[in-house]
């Protein structure tokens, strides 16, 4: 069982990727929504280590909290296609 610690350490983490990928997202939002969640997007995807990535999908199938809408959008679009 995770002690608090770990639960803290978690969250903090979480609220910090929370921050960057809408950091990220400022510096996009001067093109439209739809170019700013692609720019976004390809950002994490070559400069975000893979348990980041992780770790924002993650967060955003527990309800994303806190991701401003194009950097929702632009984390949505990492999640690997899946064949139909």
């Amino acid at each position: 069982m995770p002690s608090r610690d770990d639960f803290t350490h978690s969250q903090s983490t979480t609220d910090k990727l929370v921050y960057m990928a809408n950091q990220i997202g400022t510096f996009f939002t001067a093109q439209d929504a739809e170019t700013a969640s692609v720019k976004i997007a390809e950002h994490i995807a070559k400069f975000w280590d893979p348990r980041m990535r992780n770790a924002i999908l993650a967060h955003l199938d527990a309800g994303g909290r806190g991701l401003d809408s194009a950097t929702r959008r632009a984390i949505e679009s990492l999640r690997a296609p899946t064949k139909a």
